[in-house]
């Protein structure tokens, strides 16, 4: 299948379900999230955060030597270090919000981190269609994300970096996720499956934060 098609399927999938379209986003980019919320998104965010990389490196581990391996190696590599390790980048963001060292998981976070987990330790072309999915719409929220933390909450560059390198790299992630699974012949019905899961899940993670938003602040 080639790549386009891919990318067809996951604009398919996605329909009613774009995160940039939920209302926590939205609240983001306009300004109005309340006291708390940010910290609290970074304490959630930071599990999937750590996953990801763990995650790459399984579907990497389960294909055959060839161009999609090579692809999703790039992927983690990027993770791994590139400007630096990601996880620790992401810290500069946490650290600006205010989140805790150390939160457990909320339910929908752990849902997540739970299905993209079980589809690596099972079908790695699965798992990488649910992470494609993700990544395809990246570039457009960390932009968002990034612009709506300079303006509305005070951030700095330090502050914004984690979602600066973002807007530009997740660009490469998306095409990279997509030739790969093309390499590798995934159905297409499959991957579009895989990836209504994957919009589902990342949907209700930010419907969680909704719902544990400060009274009032989800208006």
């Amino acid at each position: 299948m080639h790549t386009q098609r891919i990318h067809e399927v996951l604009a398919e999938a996605t329909v009613g379900r774009h995160l940039l379209a939920h209302p926590f986003y939205r609240r983001w980019e306009a300004g109005t999230l309340s006291e708390g919320e940010l910290a609290a998104y970074a304490e959630q965010y930071r599990h999937i955060e750590r996953e990801l990389p763990v995650t790459l490196a399984a579907i990497a581990a389960a294909l055959p030597e060839g161009r999609a391996r090579d692809l999703v190696e790039a992927n983690l590599a990027d993770e791994l270090g590139t400007p630096e390790p990601h996880a620790e980048l992401f810290e500069s963001f946490a650290l600006a919000s205010g989140a805790r060292a150390e939160a457990p998981a909320t339910p929908s976070t752990a849902a997540l981190l739970a299905l993209v987990r079980t589809a690596a330790a099972n079908d790695p072309a699965t798992a990488l269609a649910m992470i494609a999915t993700y990544e395809v719409q990246a570039a457009d929220i960390a932009s968002s994300k990034s612009d709506g933390l300079r303006r509305h909450y005070g951030f700095d560059e330090k502050g914004t970096r984690f979602w600066d390198v973002h807007r530009t790299q997740e660009v490469d992630h998306a095409g990279w996720s997509m030739e790969a699974l093309g390499e590798l012949g995934a159905d297409p019905d499959v991957v579009q499956a895989a990836a209504i899961v994957s919009a589902d899940s990342w949907w209700l993670f930010l419907s969680e934060r909704e719902e544990l938003a400060p009274a009032g602040a989800a208006c």
